[in-house]
């Protein structure tokens, strides 16, 4: 009987982070199709999971990702910020188009997550920012304007506050509403500091409430709630013991530059593999509780940009009315 590691492997929610992971051990994955580009200190990586094989060398569910990478949004610059909102405006609207969406089609905004806890706050905050329109065309459809679609949204709370599942809240919902499809945005974990509240990533596999955290929930897919699903997500949490595991790369690297022979300094560790020194950092760090999720001091101020960044983005690329190129006016 072979023993479960899966609780040692490096726990990411980014099909980009997977796709590194996996690269290191074999640079060309069948079913698993890279391409992107960079603008202006905006990264742009596009990932196609087109196989079970692929599916599982990641890890993730096959479909599409894309993902944006803006370390500079640590700098508070508004006018990036907006170009970041442009270009996720740009990206998902092409998203839509991919996946066949009419630009009539109805949409439900579901922002899940903790508005009381401020690193799971990100949907709740995208909620707020929303244009929502769903109201106008039930009471007053001849006095809408052209260039906008039905978007109706809502922040269903966490199961620990309001006893039920989310996916079952949702899953009412959308009986009654019936949207022609679901975008749910959650707060996500990397394996990495540096892209904590710098990073986006959206996907057509629908999404795990909590999966971040290693909570197993009803899922938000195609196949739960018969609709399609769209997924957001923006890491604004780590784990104690990955970033304990990169302190031991960031070491490494760091010896590597004055010495050939780092073993004399780091020992036995030098010569682990990444999956086996995060097994004996967890070993040591779980039973004393440990573990933690670890979000940067300036949490409070980031999530509010990144929230308003993705709001305005998605009222962008949902409303013809306003203006993809130019998102400015809608980010602050």
């Amino acid at each position: 009987m072979e023993a479960d590691l899966s609780a040692y492997s490096v726990r990411t929610d980014l099909a980009l982070e997977a796709r590194d992971l996996a690269s290191a051990s074999e640079p060309n994955i069948p079913g698993v199709m890279s391409s992107g580009y960079e603008q202006e200190g905006i990264k742009v990586s596009l990932i196609d999971i087109t196989s079970e094989q692929g599916a599982q060398a990641l890890g993730k569910l096959p479909g599409h990702y894309i993902t944006l990478e803006v370390p500079a949004l640590r700098q508070k610059d508004s006018d990036l910020q907006d170009r970041v909102a442009t270009v996720f405006a740009q990206e998902f609207e092409k998203f839509l188009q991919k996946l066949n969406i009419a630009k009539n089609a109805s949409v439900l905004i579901i922002g899940l997550g903790n508005w009381n806890v401020t690193p799971d706050a990100l949907g709740p905050l995208v909620v707020e920012n929303m244009t929502v329109t769903r109201h106008y065309f039930e009471l007053v459809p001849d006095q809408v304007s052209p260039g906008y679609r039905p978007v109706s949204a809502v922040a269903p709370g966490v199961l620990g506050t309001t006893g039920i599942e989310t996916g079952e809240i949702v899953q009412g919902i959308v009986d009654r509403s019936k949207p022609d499809l679901v975008i749910a945005i959650d707060a996500l974990a990397s394996r990495s500091l540096e892209r904590v509240n710098t990073t986006i990533q959206i996907a057509d596999t629908g999404i795990h409430p909590g999966s971040g955290i290693g909570n197993k929930r009803k899922g938000l897919t195609i196949d739960t709630l018969g609709v399609p699903v769209i997924a957001i997500g923006v890491p604004t949490v780590v784990y104690a013991s990955t970033i304990v595991n990169n302190a031991f790369d960031m070491m490494h690297n760091h010896f590597k530059k004055q010495t050939a022979n780092t073993g004399q300094i780091l020992g036995l560790m030098d010569h682990l593999q990444e999956n086996e020194r995060l097994q004996l950092v967890k070993e040591v760090l779980n039973p004393l509780g440990h573990d933690l999720l670890v979000t940067p001091k300036e949490i409070d101020q980031f999530i509010e940009d990144i929230a308003n960044i993705v709001a305005s983005g998605l009222n962008a690329a949902l409303h013809e009315a306003i203006d993809v190129d130019n998102v400015a006016a809608f980010t602050h």
